[in-house]
């Protein structure tokens, strides 16, 4: 049997990660970032982006600032970056498709 929540949180957080690559090198707020998510997913929650952005914070993938005000800003770390760019193995947790291409 299929778990859909499981399926949506790691395509998510793919799609996050490759959001911030496209967005290099400006950093991303949590509106951009939920605008793009609902392209994909119509019912995406702030709260949802949030907590996936915090996985991917605490994987050392994203760097996240927390502004006082409350408002979050997103930027692919190094390791984002190699996972983003296939470079390194994705660990799961995130939904990377499979590399079909050659370079």
């Amino acid at each position: 049997m299929v778990d859909h929540a499981k399926v949506r949180r790691e395509g998510m957080r793919w799609n996050l990660i490759n959001t911030l690559n496209k967005a290099r090198p400006h950093t991303a707020s949590e509106q951009f970032m939920l605008g793009v998510m609902r392209a994909i997913y119509p019912d995406a929650t702030a709260l949802e982006v949030r907590r996936e952005l915090d996985y991917l914070a605490d994987r050392e993938l994203v760097d996240l600032t927390k502004d006082p005000s409350g408002v979050w800003f997103a930027d692919l770390s190094r390791h984002g970056v190699d996972v983003a760019e296939y470079t390194v193995v994705c660990d799961p947790g995130i939904a990377r498709p499979e590399k079909y291409w050659n370079e």
